[in-house]
């Protein structure tokens, strides 16, 4: 399945669509300084179709916590410094104060445990 039909776009849970809204994204994080975690992805990568309702449902227990999932290959001017899917960025007071590479529900969990 592809991972973009996985996503329950209700909650705190966006999508970026493109470049642009993935810039438009970037600057409400900085600008509005809220916590905040980007998931890096791709349709084609096992792992991060794995790890998507995970992600999903966890941004419904971390209502403080703005939840984004960027496609590569649907952001690929923005997403060109991402080496590895999936890559989470974690934002605070509008700045990345983290990053996790690879999947794992429990890594996940705890890091936005962290950050929220």
């Amino acid at each position: 399945m592809e991972a973009t039909k996985q996503i329950n776009l209700n909650g705190n849970l966006i999508k970026a669509s493109s470049d642009e809204h993935l810039t438009n994204i970037f600057h409400q994080i900085r600008t509005s300084k809220s916590p905040a975690v980007i998931n890096f992805g791709a349709s084609w990568c096992r792992v991060c179709t794995e790890i998507l309702p995970s992600f999903n449902q966890l941004s419904s227990k971390f209502p403080k916590l703005s939840f984004v999932y960027a496609d590569i290959d649907e952001c690929p001017e923005t997403t060109q410094h991402i080496r590895y899917t999936p890559t989470f960025h974690f934002y605070r007071d509008g700045e990345r104060v983290d990053a996790m590479f690879g999947a794992g529900q429990e890594r996940l969990h705890d890091r936005l445990w962290l950050h929220s």
